[in-house]
């Protein structure tokens, strides 16, 4: 396949491939429904598109977090890794690929490269000495560090310091190379806060990396010298490349890389974004293999204002979370209340109140009493209007016409939040409507031409509602979809776009007399606030 077709007709992105030291947490979820949001997008503009996602299970911090429960470390990265299986399950996450970096498929596509790039003359062996944070598997220069020796990102935890003969990754050789990448291609990281991030700390100087360790033991030896154990990020990054082999292919680069290699975009936190905006494209260059379209460095979440963790007792359940509310309900509030790429929080009374403000009130409450009027005043039949009996400046459709591409231009951007605001004041606006109209006083008048022309228009723009953010609350867009007479399949003909193309379902004017309305049904029942709020 050329260049050409992969730009134009497929799509493929990547989520982090998660490490597998404990449960999947809320930050990993908020990755990898962003991403879902994207690729179920892509398949509606027809384009063949691939989820990769994936656990990263090698390292240090794995093997002692496994020896401190008593099992061993493959044991330990199982059970790990199925609980990232079921919470992608429970929150509708549509993946096509699930790499993990134990795979024996995985090794030998890490072999091959490192080969490669031994043969490019990029790696030696010396001395290592440094700060090194476990938790991050990672060297820290000094000038990162903060006060009492503490890392950055693990603000509680002290670094260790180290020294030992490692193989090193001549980093330093690329640093023209990544300048002159960052200036020609100035979206290649975003948003523009992390690029500007990453052109300082490139500026400051690259230093080659360790590519190696030495007493650790789970991971893969290094090809050329058994004794040591290649370093956890060199392997996983690779994961990506290993992860588009069809399962029927031999494992090799040439394979890997024939169809979907370079990937559109790599979906991350803004903790690891030197991995894939510095070291990455650099390995990828010494590795004769191009390079990613875009790297995307979202920010953190926090509660209530206060950053996160075990050791503060206020962490977030995700898998609790999509118990409680439902997963559109968790997919919704993070997609629409934090602008992407911008650090956000979640509050659950806000939370509850978005949900019953935006899907129960604005959009459920819209569809149900409007079915219910066609019933009443329709005898349970679309009104029969075409498209062309309502003029473009009807105060809903002249919204509508141009809604579908001020969407498109959101998703694109990955502003989810932005998407879903412009796709809520349609529906705001058709709720006006519906009260200044009065399709009961019109009826009760004879005007039946009028009632008929007022719930048409309702409903096509609750219909375009629901089909702009079926990648973001794919059931309730499905459920509204059925209600309007499209079937029962809607999810399964969105993932695929036959049945339901951009092209025509993105615009105003799709509902036609033809379609048996279903039974209105409420689609986001109210939620209660809890009781001690």
């Amino acid at each position: 396949m050329n260049q050409v077709n992969k730009t134009e007709k497929t799509f493929a992105l990547t989520t982090p491939l998660y490490y597998v030291n404990d449960l999947p947490h809320i930050g990993s979820a908020y990755t990898t429904i962003a991403a879902d949001a994207v690729v179920r997008f892509q398949r509606l503009l027809g384009r063949r598109a691939l989820l990769i996602t994936g656990t990263d299970e090698h390292g240090q911090k794995i093997q002692r977090t496994a020896e401190s429960k008593g099992r061993s470390p493959q044991s330990f990265s199982d059970e790990m890794s199925l609980g990232f299986v079921s919470l992608w399950k429970l929150l509708d996450i549509q993946y096509d690929r699930f790499i993990r970096t134990t795979s024996p498929r995985h090794e030998l596509i890490v072999k091959e490269f490192f080969e490669r790039v031994w043969k490019s003359g990029d790696i030696y062996q010396g001395q290592q000495k440094g700060w090194y944070c476990v938790s991050c598997e990672e060297f820290k220069e000094e000038r990162e560090l903060l006060e009492g020796h503490r890392c950055p990102i693990h603000t509680n935890k002290e670094v260790e310091w180290r020294g030992e003969q490692n193989y090193f990754f001549r980093l330093s050789k690329y640093q023209t190379q990544l300048q002159a990448l960052y200036a020609s291609r100035p979206d290649f990281i975003q948003p523009t806060s992390r690029r500007n991030e990453v052109l300082n700390f490139v500026e400051g100087g690259l230093q080659d990396f360790s590519i190696s360790r030495i007493n650790v033991d789970w991971g893969f030896p290094v090809p050329s010298d058994p004794n040591h154990t290649l370093y956890v990020w060199f392997d996983a990054l690779l994961g990506y490349v290993t992860a588009l082999l069809e399962p029927e292919d031999e494992p090799t680069l040439e394979n890997a890389t024939a169809k979907w290699w370079p990937v559109n975009l790599h979906l991350i936190g803004k903790d690891i974004l030197r991995f894939h905006a510095v070291y990455w494209p650099a390995m990828l260059m010494s590795g004769g293999l191009p390079l990613p379209d875009r790297v995307f460095g979202h920010g953190f979440l926090t509660k209530n204002g206060q950053k996160m963790g075990k050791s503060l007792g206020n962490t977030l359940d995700p898998v609790a979370l999509v118990g409680r509310y439902g997963s559109d309900a968790v997919r919704y509030y993070f997609l629409k209340e934090i602008e992407f790429g911008k650090d956000g929080d979640f509050n659950e009374s806000r939370f509850i109140n978005i949900l019953n403000a935006d899907l129960a009130n604005d959009l459920g409450n819209l569809l149900n009493r409007t079915l219910n009027m066609v019933k009443k005043y329709c005898a349970g039949n679309l009104p029969s209007i075409a498209n062309d009996d309502i003029s473009s400046d009807h105060p809903l459709k002249s919204i509508g016409l141009h809604l579908g591409e001020q969407v498109r231009n959101a998703y694109e951007a990955l502003a989810f939040n932005q998407a879903c605001e412009a796709v809520l004041l349609l529906v705001q606006v058709s709720n006006k409507f519906i009260d200044e109209q009065a399709p009961w006083s019109l009826y009760k008048q004879g005007k039946q031409q009028a009632v008929e022309q007022v719930l048409y228009a309702v409903l096509e723009s609750v219909r375009l509602a629901a089909y702009l953010l079926s990648p973001i609350i794919p059931s309730i867009s499905s459920d509204i979809y059925q209600q309007l007479g499209f079937g029962i399949n809607f999810n399964e003909q969105i993932k695929t776009s036959i049945a339901a193309p951009f092209s025509i379902h993105g615009t105003w004017g799709v509902l036609s007399a033809q379609q048996k309305l279903g039974e209105p049904k409420p689609i986001f029942k109210r939620i209660e606030l809890p009781k001690n709020d």
